[in-house]
This record gives C-alpha cells, structure tokens and sequence, in this order.
C-alpha cells in the first residue's frame, strides 16, 4: 500500500502502526507516532489499521549533550 511517511510518498506492507514502526527499524521505545493528523499513544499503535493514502509522522528521540 501506498502511505505518506515523514513527508515522502513510500510503498509498505505493514498492516498497522506498529508494524510500520519495526518496518522502519525504530525502537518503539523512543517513537512518537502522528497518525492522519492525530499523535497515537503506542497501546493504540497495534490496534490502529494502515490504509492507502494515510499521511503518518514517526518522531524519535535522541539523547545527547
């Protein structure tokens, strides 16, 4: 299916939010998920169906000093 992730236009066989966020190889530990406009809170994340043409965000978070 055809989604827009950060912004790019990507092809991607993940069925849910979850499944994008390990796809992409991101510690779900440190991802904010942004869903059609909306932030998903990670229990939501594996309940929360991908579809053709859905816009999602993935933020994460870097430490350092």
């Amino acid at each position: 299916m055809e989604i827009q992730l950060n912004g790019r236009v990507i092809n991607s066989s993940a069925t849910d939010l979850m499944e994008l966020v390990t796809e992409q190889g991101l510690d779900p530990g440190c991802v904010v998920v942004e869903h059609n406009r909306g932030v998903i809170k990670q229990d939501a994340w594996e309940k929360t169906p991908l579809c053709n043409g859905d816009i999602v965000e993935l933020l994460s978070f870097v430490g350092g000093g």
